[in-house]
């Protein structure tokens, strides 16, 4: 019997993956069938999504699969939250792509709590504060380009557009909605009064769907360009959604760590908590599949490490940065990895340097030190978030689950198990991809629910125990 495959596209802030998956004799099978580049683009003095460049992509990957004779009954893609295009009635996209790392959010909080407090909006959506929020982005076009908002009939966040691109069709995902600080944590739909309190328009928001949802087959002209026709399926379009659904072992007495550009740290839970002093932890309460919570902090992550990288003049390889940063345990300096200052800066180098000179600390010059300083400090903020989450929820837990790419990273597993004293267990990779996928084989009836799904995942892939 032939395998019936089905294909996750992957998007990163700097790169994209398409991953065939299917299942073989119990366990779940991947191959990475094309990859490309994703970066950030200067536009009308703007940092921005080069759209068009991203559909190009994501459509030369697809054509790879019927080329190579595999093709999948469905697609799905996920990518990073937040950000989104705003369409007019024909569905052209109205101004640039302005992704979260641009700077025009600035002020932008204050003009939300003008309208209603920053207490009350926690309440609303248990979402954690950030100034590059979906919310906060409304705001700044509201207050800069009005037009746009008047002209605008639908708001579409980037893998819903690319969804629309293969489909026509608009369909809005609640997993990655929630993260624009619009949804209503307790109703789970968009919160309309909100939307009328900022001055928002109702009609740029359509029904929100669930992971499994079919968004439709591919246009005529869609599949003539690809050379076969396919379903695409709402996975948990957020990234973060989908790598929650890999977490092999979930239990009640595990924390999640999805490893990656950003660094997620959280638990899974089923009822959300938008009390203050969880907004005062600064928690976020993200959606999740089939109604559950990502009760998480989000955190700068491998981002700093990778600015890092880009600056040294030698191109080393992760293993010899991971003895460099051995080389450097006996720097002491540690800075906060989620201060605004390390979110775009020209020189990553610099911005530690600084940091470090501010708040009277011995400041970093080698790349040993530079190196250790953002390991040690990486690790640091883990186990304050770990002791943060046994202080809201009121409990002990003793496992730590990492997945993603940052799961590879052995020096900050092996600090991270030393800072907490938790039972740190590595693994999958590619969890993004295996949620991504999951959500379809789960619509396909491959799985039954998603226990099952994560027992497949457990058998199917290598999760290691971090020695200390």
């Amino acid at each position: 019997m032939a395998n019936k495959y089905y294909l996750a596209v992957d998007i990163g802030a700097s790169s994209g993956r398409h991953i065939l998956g299917w299942l073989e004799k119990g366990k779940i099978r991947l191959e990475e069938i094309y990859r490309f580049e994703n970066k950030l683009v200067k536009q009308g003095g703007h940092l921005c999504w080069d759209l068009e460049h991203l559909f190009h992509e994501v459509t030369a990957g697809m054509k790879k699969c019927g080329e190579l004779g595999r093709v999948p009954v469905s697609v799905g893609i996920d990518t990073w939250g937040v950000d989104f295009v705003l369409l007019d009635e024909g569905g052209n996209v109205l101004g640039p792509t302005v992704a979260y790392r641009d700077g025009r959010t600035k002020g932008m909080d204050e003009e939300v709590y003008k309208l209603i407090p920053e207490e009350k909006l926690y309440a609303r959506n248990g979402i954690q504060k950030q100034l590059f929020n979906s919310v906060y982005q409304l705001m700044a076009i509201k207050r800069d380009t009005p037009q746009l908002l008047e002209k605008a009939r639908s708001f579409l966040m980037v893998p819903e557009y690319l969804n629309f691109l293969l489909t026509g069709q608009r369909a809005n995902e609640y997993t990655n909605a929630t993260t624009s600080q619009l949804v209503n944590a307790q109703t789970q739909d968009w919160d309309w009064e909100l939307m009328d309190i900022l001055g928002i328009p109702r009609r740029l928001f359509g029904k929100l769907n669930m992971p499994k949802t079919v968004v439709g087959p591919l246009t005529d002209k869609m599949a003539e360009t690809i050379g076969y026709q396919t379903e695409v399926v709402l996975p948990a379009t957020h990234d973060t959604g989908s790598a929650v659904m890999a977490v092999p072992t979930m239990s009640e007495d595990s924390i999640y760590l999805s490893s990656g550009t950003w660094s997620l740290m959280g638990i899974e839970r089923l009822i959300p908590d938008c009390t203050e002093q969880s907004r005062k932890h600064n928690f976020t309460n993200e959606g999740g599949y089939h109604c559950r919570y990502r009760y998480l902090k989000n955190i700068m992550g491998m981002w700093m490490m990778q600015s890092l990288r880009r600056e040294f003049k030698h191109a080393y390889s992760f293993e010899e940065l991971y003895q460099l940063a051995h080389i450097g345990r006996y720097f002491t300096s540690v800075v906060d990895v989620n201060d605004a200052s390390f979110l775009a800066p020209d020189s990553m180098i610099k911005a530690v340097q600084d940091y470090c000179e501010k708040t009277g600390q011995e400041k970093p010059e080698t790349e040993c030190e530079l190196l250790y300083c953002i390991y040690k400090s990486l690790a640091k903020c883990y186990a304050q978030t770990v002791a943060e989450i046994e202080e809201v929820t009121g409990k002990q837990y003793d496992t730590i689950h990492v997945v993603g790419g940052g799961c590879q990273d052995r020096f900050l597993n092996k600090l991270l198990a030393q800072a907490t004293g938790k039972a740190v267990f590595a693994g999958p990779v590619e969890a993004t991809a295996i949620g991504n996928l999951l959500a379809q084989m789960l619509k396909d009836k491959v799985f039954s629910d998603l226990p099952e799904a994560r027992a497949a995942v457990a058998k199917s892939f290598d999760v290691k125990q971090v020695e200390i």
